[in-house]
């Protein structure tokens, strides 16, 4: 009786078996008690989200869902919150994720249309609702008991006023076989553009039944990916190379766009726009949610992880750059590494502008300095942006965020990289590697 009890989630959902579950997340199908209606729950750890410091992610997924109502993507009916856990009460697909009719082998060129159609209109909608999901792959691409595409996992994805001074989007994440080449430039992207490159990826596998770009060696990978490097297997229709040849285009200004894609023969044969769900009444994050995503106490300044990404682009011998950028050395920022804990680096960049005069600005893993003099091109503004390899060792990445170069790079050079020798252990470049050498390193 007990467990039967135990089972019973917040007086409203029958949990059952698991679904799947990840580093900080189960899923459960479960059934509601009032309706009857199959549903899945899925299940947060709040100290694993807060450890991690996953909380703007959740909160934006949370957003981003009620946004998108719309047939082909998984509905989040409500979110609820215990002093432990976090709830989504989501839509049940039951046909499971795409990925696994792939793995078993390439599809027919109709019934990989239709998905192609199906996620394009998915996709489509997301972005006249100024969201862009960033991880478009076949694992977070489910089909339902009718056969029909359900587009999943909003994790990773970003708003529309997420994007930054430039108009562009800045966080390199999603699956690397997936991601467009400007998103691995780490200049800006549009989120759109980078959103078409990955349904072109999703739609060469389901013709092919494996990747455009498959590499065992990343570095190789990325530049294939940052020159459109592929071919189509030889069973590929020639109206599907010349689409394919258009959505793979490495340069985003001349890719082709969801408009000019519906526009398309091929694509357009036995394609019915699909009309978006009514929009539920606007709810804000519900306030015990709020309150349960920031606990007294809690520090708001947590370093960013390392992914593959980063560990890539910020290792010296496999900086890529030079695929992106003509003159490398000209680029007003610079790296150095710690074994000081994440505190003291902000400690320590405090000092620095108190004493320069200089506000201090935190958000997530990112310190920023703020000028208040005015300068030739307005004020100064510097971002310290903390990436945390392991517990006891970091990655401090140290650029310009506004104002001038020459101002910027005589602060760094006569102001800013002598106060912070006490806590750096080497610098990352090789204008740096003088000082390297006269500093003594401590493992």
């Amino acid at each position: 009786m007990a467990k039967k009890e135990a089972s019973i989630l917040m007086q409203k959902y029958e949990l059952g078996r698991m679904l799947g579950k990840g580093t900080f997340a189960k899923v459960y199908h479960a059934r509601n008690l009032k309706s009857h209606e199959n549903i899945a729950v899925k299940i947060i750890d709040k100290q694993k989200v807060l450890q991690i410091g996953l909380i703007d992610q959740i909160k934006r997924e949370i957003s981003v869902m009620r946004l998108v109502r719309h047939p082909n993507v998984v509905e989040l009916h409500e979110v609820m919150a215990s002093k432990t856990k976090i709830y989504f009460a989501m839509e049940y697909v039951k046909g499971g994720e795409l990925f696994n009719k792939v793995a078993k082998g390439k599809l027919k060129e109709d019934v990989a249309r239709k998905y192609f159609q199906q996620l394009i209109g998915a996709v489509d909608f997301c972005h006249s609702r100024g969201v862009y999901h960033r991880d478009i792959k076949p694992e977070n691409l489910l089909l339902d008991e009718n056969g029909d595409l359900k587009v999943s996992d909003f994790g990773l994805s970003a708003l529309w006023d997420s994007r930054q001074q430039d108009g562009l989007l800045h966080t390199t994440c999603g699956t690397p076989a997936y991601v467009a080449p400007e998103v691995l430039n780490r200049k800006g992207y549009d989120g759109a553009k980078a959103d078409i490159w990955s349904c072109g990826v999703v739609l060469f596998v389901l013709l092919a039944g494996f990747l455009p770009f498959q590499e065992t060696n990343l570095v190789e990978m990325y530049r294939k990916i940052s020159k459109g490097e592929f071919r189509c297997p030889h069973w590929f229709p020639q109206d599907v190379r010349k689409l394919l040849s258009r959505i793979l285009d490495p340069n985003p200004s001349t890719r082709m766009d969801v408009s000019k894609l519906q526009e398309n023969t091929w694509f357009k044969k036995g394609f019915k726009k699909i009309e978006a769900l009514q929009p539920p009444p606007k709810v804000a994050v519900d306030d015990e949610v709020q309150a349960a995503f920031l606990p007294s106490g809690t520090s708001p300044m947590r370093p960013t992880c390392f992914n593959a990404f980063d560990i890539i682009s910020l290792s010296p011998g496999f900086d890529l750059s030079g695929l992106f950028e003509k003159d490398v050395s000209q680029r007003p920022q610079a790296r150095f590494t710690t074994t000081k804990p994440a505190s003291t680096i902000v400690s320590k960049l405090e000092e620095i502008a108190e004493v320069e005069r200089f506000k201090v600005m935190k958000e997530g893993g990112k310190v920023t300095l703020q000028g208040s003099k005015e300068g030739r091109k307005g004020q100064l503004a510097i971002d310290a942006e903390i990436f945390e390899v392991t517990p006891s060792f970091y990655v401090v990445e140290v650029k310009k965020a506004a104002g001038d170069t020459f101002e910027y790079r005589n602060f760094y050079n006569e102001d800013l990289k002598p106060s912070l020798k006490d806590i750096v252990w080497t610098w990352d470049g090789s204008d740096q590697q003088q000082q390297q050498q006269q500093q003594p390193q401590s493992p």
